[in-house]
């Protein structure tokens, strides 16, 4: 799955459109390096998301194409929040 999919899914980032922005903008990094927005997301992956001063990493622990509301925070595992 797509990044910006993944970050819109799993409601790290409201709308796809914003998540593709961020990618753009060199906002979102994967284990490190920047991405693009069609980077293939996997489990185990750690994503760095920068919104401004904050900065938010998580590992991805499911990736699904469609996820409610209380399973959407399942699909990943808050490593750090500054």
């Amino acid at each position: 799955m797509r990044i910006d999919k993944f970050l819109k899914v799993s409601r790290l980032i409201k709308r796809r459109t914003v998540a593709n922005e961020a990618c753009d903008n060199e906002h979102i990094t994967v284990n490190g390096r920047v991405v693009k927005a069609s980077y293939d997301v996997k489990v185990g992956d750690i994503i760095e998301i920068t919104f401004g001063t904050r900065k938010l990493r998580v590992r991805v622990l499911d990736v699904r194409e469609h996820a409610g509301k209380a399973e959407a925070a399942g699909m990943y595992e808050v490593l750090e929040e500054a």
